[in-house]
């Protein structure tokens, strides 16, 4: 098994929101529908549009699998308008958004590769931290893993009416 990473194009946008439903159908599965609900992430049109516009924004990269795109982040200059509330890092940043693997792929390290590879690319731009937020609710699984990958958890927060628990976590890199 092979792991590489290349820059996402926008015409991988279909293959990303393919992995976004993946993760939902796994989570359906598992009966954890408080993350993203029951409905396919490329079914909402707001979704797509944060997807899409993230990318127009920053940098995305494909983790490929033998060839195969197994998972995907996209990096910016920082976190998105929900989480305008919090307090601003103080320096630059790089920022992880809509990081989803293809759930064929469940624990071959794709994730972890493209985690770290965003790491690498933040300190080669001269910039010393990395923040990703994300689902804490339920089991904080997620956290878990962000944790694992060198993560620090460091601002909590709720968003929109149902109040859904979020996690700000950074990793320093210098």
């Amino acid at each position: 098994m092979t792991i590489t990473i290349r820059e996402g194009r926008p015409e991988d946008l279909h293959a990303i929101l393919g992995m976004l439903d993946s993760s939902v159908e796994w989570l359906v599965s598992q009966g954890r529908t408080e993350q993203w609900g029951t409905k396919p992430l490329s079914q909402h049109e707001k979704t797509v549009r944060a997807v899409a516009g993230a990318m127009d924004e920053g940098a995305t990269y494909i983790a490929e699998v033998d060839g195969v795109p197994a998972a995907s982040l996209t990096l910016t200059d920082g976190p998105g308008s929900y989480l305008s509330h919090l307090p601003p890092p103080g320096e630059p940043e790089r920022y992880i958004h809509w990081l989803a693997s293809d759930r064929r792929f469940k624990g071959r390290g794709a994730g972890s590769a493209l985690l770290a590879h965003a790491a690498e690319t933040t300190r080669r731009a001269g910039i010393g931290l990395l923040r990703v937020d994300c689902y804490a609710g339920g089991d904080r699984k997620l956290v878990a893993y962000y944790e694992a990958n060198g993560f620090t958890p460091t601002h909590t927060y709720t968003h929109g009416p149902e109040a859904w628990p979020g996690q700000v976590l950074a990793r320093r890199l210098d």
